[in-house]
């Protein structure tokens, strides 16, 4: 392929994946007590334990967009080496970023005619986007076009399942999701929400179910309910917000009783780690519908 694939952080993909892959990693920033940072820097380990550790100190966190200047660099070398690229997205509804990227390239297309260069907002959020890159890389290895790519991308939106749930429902409350009253209420009955990522790409509070184990379970429902089959020939993607343990409880659940056997676990980065805190567990898989 004459293309090179382009995403950001949020996508939150291992790290070994991305260097085996040759993707290309946009960081977006997270400050902690004023001081900057940044995760998936390519030849850097991000030590994302020691960040839930931080968050469980107390430590003020904040976020922002990749930098503008970073962003432009890798574009540039792109296609300054005759090399095509496509950009797939944190979702629009969720973040600026997209917005910012795609204004950058849309820049960037009057000084390169003859490259083609696509983005895509792909309206999804954490292994969600991950799992569109993934299946991207999967694509263009078997030599699909960047055209048909974009395309494919385009299409595909509509059926990447994004279920959550959330420890804490503070850091929600903090981040606007939910109100000061429904934080405290929820926290003193154990009540841990389920939450997806719609079609407009935004996260909405769906459940209350009351009790940890019974929400872990929950999500493997919804997958149940939502997943297209056959189910053992999904990719599944489980992120976590340093809670690896009930991530792996919901993999044996998903290998059990759905069959599937292709799991990849990892990390929330830092940037939607900050707004959801220690705790959270996601699922992402294709699905018939969000």
């Amino acid at each position: 392929m004459n293309y090179e694939i382009v995403t950001d952080s949020s996508s939150n993909l291992t790290e070994a994946y991305i260097e085996e892959n040759g993707l290309h990693i946009l960081p977006l920033t997270f400050m902690i007590d004023g001081e900057q940072y940044q995760s998936y820097l390519k030849g850097a380990r991000t030590d994302l334990k020691q960040f839930y550790t931080m968050m469980r100190e107390g430590k003020v966190i904040t976020t922002s967009l990749p930098n503008i200047g970073d962003s432009e660099k890798v574009f540039r070398e792109i296609l300054s080496s005759g090399r095509d690229l496509i950009y797939l997205g944190f979702s629009s509804g969720l973040s600026g970023t997209y917005e910012a990227m795609a204004a950058l390239l849309n820049s960037l297309r009057g000084e390169y005619p003859e490259r083609a260069i696509h983005s895509v907002d792909t309206l999804a959020a954490s292994g969600g986007q991950g799992l569109v890159v993934y299946h991207a890389v999967e694509k263009a290895k078997a030599g699909c076009a960047i055209d048909e790519l974009a395309q494919w991308a385009e299409d595909i939106k509509p059926n990447i399942g994004h279920w959550f749930t959330v420890d804490n429902l503070m850091y929600l409350f903090r981040g606007g999701r939910v109100s000061k009253t429904s934080a405290w209420a929820g926290t003193m009955l154990n009540i841990k929400p389920i939450l997806h990522v719609d079609d407009e790409g935004r996260l909405v509070p769906l459940e209350k179910i009351r009790g940890r184990k019974k929400s872990l379970h929950a999500l493997v429902d919804e997958m149940r309910k939502t997943a297209s089959q056959p189910w053992s020939e999904q990719v599944v993607f489980i992120n976590h917000g340093d809670c690896l343990e009930e991530a792996e409880y919901v993999a044996d659940l998903i290998k059990q009783e759905l069959g599937c056997q292709n799991l990849i676990i990892n990390y929330i980065d830092p940037v939607i780690g900050a707004h959801t805190g220690p705790g959270l567990v996601g699922l992402f898989f294709m699905a018939d519908k969000r």
